[in-house]
């Protein structure tokens, strides 16, 4: 259904057809449809936006509202009953909530921690509690689970009786005294006998995470075990919950864009581009502005100490911008490939020595390649070989060096436990500007006749 015959449905209050279209639709592209008719439709408010909620049923309405972005959930919240509101949390995912919650002011967090029962409140508190990032924060208490003298009739009765509430039952754990001993997938169930067993039919081999674990590492492994859900345990091996991958699918999209404003030299933000003001857009943006533009200087100060070279022979300062912008580009490609092997998974502390090496042997290649090219133009265009051939050796020189400090930067800061990615393009150009400079015009003193 399109935003204007939506708007056009709600303005006739025709709701009967309205409610029809709407089943019809993805609970995500509900949430898509409202957002825009609240940002282009000049007539469609807060109180039509609630006449849409209002007519969806209980159980899409929640799962739209999962869909929508904190500002419109704000809205929805300031405007329906406790009632109203209850009905929705109801409908919720524990984890769902705690998302919720996180981005909501004070205010609007007493409301729905006022709206929820006891025992759920208990247990968003308990999330709430685990370091920002971690396992712990990301996952949800909602899973089946079995113990291993249950049998696979015993399964099937606590899944029906449980699992629609659950935020899964394809993958099942199984506990001996809370303690995690194995995993259990409804395949396995059916096509086991009824009077088995679940220790027989589980598999003991668990891929696990503990609540403290980094969310990103945690997203890795799901990953790289191709889970579909992976358990989260205690230091005494006690399941508290599960991660499933719809949440590591958000973790990978924030970290992903997390690394992207580092590598572009912005302070990351979590709201969006339009929903940050101007001057916050700035005052993000500004820091690594001035550190960059400081540390430039040192590039014009090795220029202007061979300022007497430079007069003598003028040709040198236009093959400048050449080489800075061709080592900036080396850099940034090693440094670009190692972040994401890093992130990945592929590429560990321990491969240091190993990604140098690989790097040396790129740079090799790609700067002979590139200082042979360099090397006939100037000849053809100025016909100065020796300008040529120093301008070709430090070609050679800057795309090894450049090379070499994109893949070791970020590994450094990794081991220093600095974000790599903030070793990225703008940092690694503007040293390598300097130092590209620097043995420009050094062998340019050996290596041209300069007037005494």
């Amino acid at each position: 259904m399109e935003k204007y015959e939506a708007a056009v449905l709600v303005k006739h209050r025709a709701f009967v057809q309205l409610k029809t279209a709407l089943q019809e639709m993805m609970p995500a592209d509900i949430a898509q449809l409202l957002s825009e008719l609240i940002e282009e439709q000049d007539e469609f408010g807060e109180k039509e936006f609630t006449l849409i909620f209002r007519v969806l049923p209980k159980e899409l309405a929640a799962e739209a509202f999962t869909y929508m972005d904190s500002d419109l959930q704000m809205v929805l919240i300031n405007a329906i009953s406790d009632r109203e509101l209850r009905a929705v949390l109801d409908e919720l995912f524990l984890d769902d909530t705690v998302d919720i919650i996180e981005e909501m002011p004070a205010n609007v967090v007493s409301r729905i921690l006022k709206a929820t029962d006891p025992d759920k409140r208990k247990q968003i508190n308990e999330l709430l509690n685990y370091p920002e990032d971690s396992a712990g924060s990301i996952m949800t208490t909602e899973f089946v689970y079995f113990r291993k003298e249950d049998s696979v009739r015993e399964a099937f009765e606590r899944i029906r009786s449980v699992g629609v509430v659950k935020e899964t039952v394809y993958t099942c754990y199984v506990t001996d005294n809370r303690r995690l001993v194995g995993r259990v997938s409804l395949l396995d169930l059916v096509v086991a006998d009824e009077d088995a067993v679940i220790e027989d039919i589980m598999d003991s081999t668990v891929v696990s995470v503990y609540t403290h674990d980094d969310q990103e590492a945690v997203a890795n492994l799901l990953a790289k075990h191709g889970l579909a859900a992976i358990p989260v345990v205690d230091k005494e091996n006690r399941i508290v919950g599960i991660i499933t991958f719809d949440d590591v699918m958000d973790v990978i999209r924030e970290e992903n864009a997390e690394d992207m404003a580092m590598m572009s030299a912005v302070m990351p933000s979590e709201e969006s581009y339009f929903k940050t003001s101007v001057w916050k857009h700035a005052r993000s943006r500004i820091v690594w502005l001035l550190v960059l533009m400081l540390s430039a200087t040192l590039t014009g100060a090795i220029t202007n100490h061979f300022e007497a070279q430079i007069a003598a022979i003028p040709l040198l300062v236009s093959f400048m911008p050449m080489l800075t912008g061709t080592g900036g580009n080396c850099g940034s490609q090693s440094s670009t490939m190692v972040i994401q092997g890093m992130a990945m998974d592929e590429i560990r502390l321990k491969d240091f020595f190993k990604v140098v090496f690989k790097e040396f042997r790129i740079a090799i290649i790609c700067s002979i390649i590139l200082s042979a090219v360099n090397f006939g133009r100037i000849v053809l265009f100025y016909h100065d070989v020796k300008i040529a051939a120093v301008v070709s050796v430090t070609l050679v020189g800057t795309v090894i060096l450049s090379k070499l400090l994109g893949c070791m930067l970020p590994m450094l800061a990794k081991k220093i436990h600095i974000d790599p990615a903030i070793m990225s393009a703008p940092l690694l150009s503007t040293l390598v500007d300097s130092c590209s400079t620097l043995l420009y015009f050094t062998i340019a003193l050996h290596v041209l006749d300069f007037p005494a």
